[in-house]
């Protein structure tokens, strides 16, 4: 019996012992208990192969989809965006306005450097024209003492020696751009031709020039003496 009652004792005082430790040992929150970040882990992979198994291909390759959609976007090129928002860097947005500047001052130059060699071609002209309309009296002169000449073996010569002078005067005009109108005999035109006399004729036909009193020319394209003619009516 005496064992018996010491065998209980120590029972007693063992349970009393593991029940103070208990007691004393802080009670661990559930979520750091160890296993269940892991058990919680298993589970949410579960749920998502379940759900994998029992989604339809048309869903699936909408997710995929999405996903690629998404990814296109996050890799998206941020220039463009700032290109398509409309927003403009201040250094392109200079670059443009001097490069517009230079092409406004280059077409300018080009219209200035165009409008003075008009300037100087006319300047040019004009004075020609004024030399050589100085020049056209001694070209009369010379025509009428050709005209002229006597019978006389010795005048003869000499009037050879004119008609030297005057031939290489008029080709010298003639590269200077000055020819001569022939005008006898073809209809009246007030742009090249001074009328100074009517005559009836009836043989010649109706304003139809019969005489020229002042031979004209043409410098170029431009008249530099007007013909001074007789018209018949």
């Amino acid at each position: 019996m005496k064992d018996f009652y010491e065998n209980e004792a120590d029972e007693v005082i063992r349970k009393a012992c593991e029940a103070a430790e208990e007691a004393e040992a802080p009670e661990m929150p559930e979520e750091q208990m160890p296993g269940t970040e892991e058990v919680q882990a298993e589970e949410v992979q579960a749920e998502a192969e379940t759900a994998e198994e029992s989604e339809t291909p048309e869903e699936a390759a909408a997710k995929a989809a999405a996903a690629a959609a998404m990814e296109e976007e996050g890799t998206k090129d941020p220039g463009k965006e700032t290109k398509g928002s409309g927003k403009k860097d201040p250094k392109d947005q200079q670059i443009e306005d001097l490069k517009d500047q230079v092409r406004r001052n280059l077409a300018e130059f080009d219209n200035f450097r165009k409008r003075t060699e008009r300037e100087k071609a006319a300047m040019f002209d004009m004075g020609a024209k004024n030399v050589l309309e100085k020049l056209l009296p001694v070209i009369d002169n010379f025509e009428r003492g050709l005209d002229n000449v006597p019978d006389d073996p010795e005048a003869k010569a000499f009037a050879d020696g004119m008609e030297m002078i005057y031939r290489q005067l008029l080709k010298n005009l003639a590269d200077a751009g000055v020819t001569p109108m022939d005008c006898l005999g073809k209809p009246f035109d007030p742009n090249y031709h001074n009328a100074v006399m009517h005559v009836e004729d009836e043989e010649a036909g109706e304003n139809t020039i019969v005489e020229v009193f002042q031979k004209g020319y043409m410098y170029r394209d431009t008249v530099l003496r007007f013909s001074m003619v007789k018209v018949a009516n």
